[in-house]
């Protein structure tokens, strides 16, 4: 299986890591989330142009919304090869809107417990394999140093 690469493993804060990851695994954009103390996903990095409408409904999410939500729901991976063609009722219309097409968002755990999510896309239809997947959810649980101390 491939390991991380040193940008993300070294790198100094949430964004910075986002990016990297988007670049490894040739994506366009992508979110960082962490569950709050209220049950909440809520942003901690994102990377790509999200438009203001769509930023006031990710800036924070409700466990079993939309593709995050979901899949911090299930705390398993969830994934589009097309979110336009989505007819489960999963992909909330404001991601659509965003032109992206295939996208996966895995959980972010401490052991087994579900603790954020961290969610990429294209803006072509693309399929992860498991390899990626695997790496992915790895990614994850690296950027856990980046998840904020509860007060």
């Amino acid at each position: 299986m491939a390991t991380i690469p040193a940008d993300i493993a070294m790198a100094t804060d949430a964004t910075v890591a986002l990016t990297a990851i988007i670049r490894a695994f040739a994506a366009h954009t992508g979110t960082l989330h962490f569950l709050g103390t209220d049950g909440m996903l809520h942003l901690a990095a994102i990377h790509g142009a999200i438009p203001a409408p769509v930023m006031e409904h990710i800036r924070t999410i409700e466990i079993g919304k939309g593709m995050a939500g979901v899949c911090a729901e299930l705390n398993e991976p969830v994934s589009w090869c097309n979110l336009n063609r989505d007819g489960s009722g999963v992909v909330q219309s404001g991601a659509r809107s965003l032109g992206l097409a295939g996208s996966i968002v895995v959980p972010v755990r401490s052991g087994a417990a579900m603790v954020g999510t961290l969610g990429i896309a294209n803006t072509g239809e693309r399929t992860f394999t498991d390899e990626e997947t695997a790496l992915l959810i790895e990614c994850g649980s690296s950027l856990l140093r980046f998840r904020p101390v509860p007060a």
